[in-house]
């Protein structure tokens, strides 16, 4: 009798543990579409029910990685990648791959797209005029070896398996299975090639993870099953319970990632948080034997210009402007629209629903309802203020950049309904949170 798919999804079903042969087999039927999608479904549904092993977990997201290309790389350094789980704000990406380049490290980035109310670094990449970031890969070879850092987007031939299991996925109610999550990030991820990963796990009112339970189940199963699938795999867990940057938009995240570059902190927790992992990547790849000597490399490269010279370099090299941070201004698109919102009440800010900001994006038209949608990259917010800082007349809670002003006006109802704002002095929330779980 031969090898059967339903067998194997009767079997997990049932709560029995997988075979790697069958879920390997199982896989290259959801790559080569010999699996049907009603059997994909009806497998990601057993797999939510039912949970997995961690040696399931491993071997989903190894048979995932060998779905497609798997990236190889002949270099004088190690390979090293960061990934978040999603945010408000979070341009992390676009700072650290040059810090981490000017440091020593290869970074090829494979980045995503804005996913329901976060930003996708794609996005922010794609309002930078020519920047490519869908080259070939013997295009991305030439650019990490050359510059030390390339930030693109997934091809087709990276875990292609992945790319049709998470759409059926979403249209099943199977999207939360940690299991099906970890095999999702860590099959594109292996398929890179890496020497090192730094996962960013999110957790708060802005984030997939609303709770610390929760993001540590996710950030401890990555965690796990990247270091068993032979990669040296850290996680930091980081609040969003407020936008890391004080930007949320396309173009405008941009401007104040060239900033950060170049030297003007407009967020002390973005640069906080950057930091932090840039720190875990250098400890894991073994190019600071200390956490000091890992934090004293990054700020030589940041006061050096060496970190922006990298972003600078790789712009161009992927299409892009060669003077871009010289004049950002010059090349960045802009909204034609730019209102101040004003708090109503004087006082300081107690607390912000992170989420609804990112909506407001959305809405501005910075995001995606559907996925065919085309992104507007000029508008957004910029200017936000943070929990802790005091707001009146002459300190709005933030800016709108918007094509219109109808536009401007919905945006700013819903950032005012996003912010709390009273008298008394708001707690300050934990940035980096007590958790982290790094390879043996």
């Amino acid at each position: 009798m031969g090898w059967l798919p339903q067998e194997v999804i009767r079997r997990k079903r049932d709560g029995k543990v997988l075979s790697r042969e069958d879920i390997s087999r199982f896989v290259n039927g959801i790559s080569d579409s010999s699996i049907s999608e009603g059997q994909a479904a009806a497998f990601a549904m057993a797999v939510f029910l039912k949970g997995m092993t961690v040696e399931e977990r491993i071997a989903l997201a190894t048979a995932m990685r060998d779905s497609g290309q798997v990236l190889r790389w002949d270099l004088p350094g190690p390979v090293v990648d960061k990934h978040s789980t999603g945010g408000v704000g979070d341009l992390v990406s676009l700072v650290l791959a040059p810090l981490l380049a000017a440091c020593g490290c290869y970074v090829p980035m494979i980045s995503g797209r804005g996913l329901g109310h976060t930003g996708g670094t794609l996005d922010k990449l794609d309002s930078i005029p020519g920047y490519c970031s869908q080259p070939s890969l013997e295009r991305l070879h030439q650019v990490v070896a050359d510059v030390g850092c390339a930030i693109i987007g997934q091809t087709g031939d990276l875990a292609p398996a992945d790319k049709r299991l998470y759409a059926i996925r979403d249209v099943t109610g199977t999207v939360e299975s940690i299991d099906l999550i970890v095999a999702s990030i860590l099959g594109k991820k292996l398929a890179a090639g890496l020497d090192v990963l730094v996962m960013d796990v999110k957790v708060g009112n802005g984030a997939f993870m609303a709770g610390f339970e929760d993001a540590q189940v996710l950030a401890r199963g990555i965690v796990t099953v990247a270091n068993g699938a032979g990669v040296p795999t850290r996680a930091l867990i980081t609040d969003m319970n407020q936008p890391l940057a004080r930007s949320a938009g396309n173009a405008l995240e941009v401007d104040e990632a060239i900033a950060l570059l170049r030297g003007e902190v407009r967020s002390e927790r973005l640069w906080l948080v950057t930091l932090a992992l840039a720190e875990e990547a250098l400890l894991a790849a073994r190019l600071a034997s200390t956490r000091e000597e890992a934090r004293q490399c990054l700020l030589d490269a940041w006061h050096s210009g060496e970190a922006l010279g990298r972003f600078a370099r790789m712009v161009a090299a992927l299409g892009g402007p060669a003077d871009l941070v010289e004049q950002p201004e010059a090349y960045l698109p802009s909204a034609p629209v730019i209102l101040p919102i004003c708090s109503p009440v004087e006082g300081v800010v107690q607390g912000i629903d992170t989420r609804a900001i990112g909506i407001a994006v959305v809405a501005l038209g910075g995001g995606r309802r559907h996925p065919q949608d085309n992104i507007d990259p000029a508008v957004g917010l910029s200017d936000l203020a943070f929990p802790g800082e005091r707001v009146d007349a002459g300190h709005p809670l933030a800016l709108v950049h918007a094509r219109d002003q109808a536009s401007a006006e919905q945006a700013a109802a819903a950032v005012l309904a996003a912010y709390q704002v009273a008298k008394a002095l708001a707690e300050s929330a934990e940035l980096i949170l007590p958790f982290a779980l790094e390879a043996s």
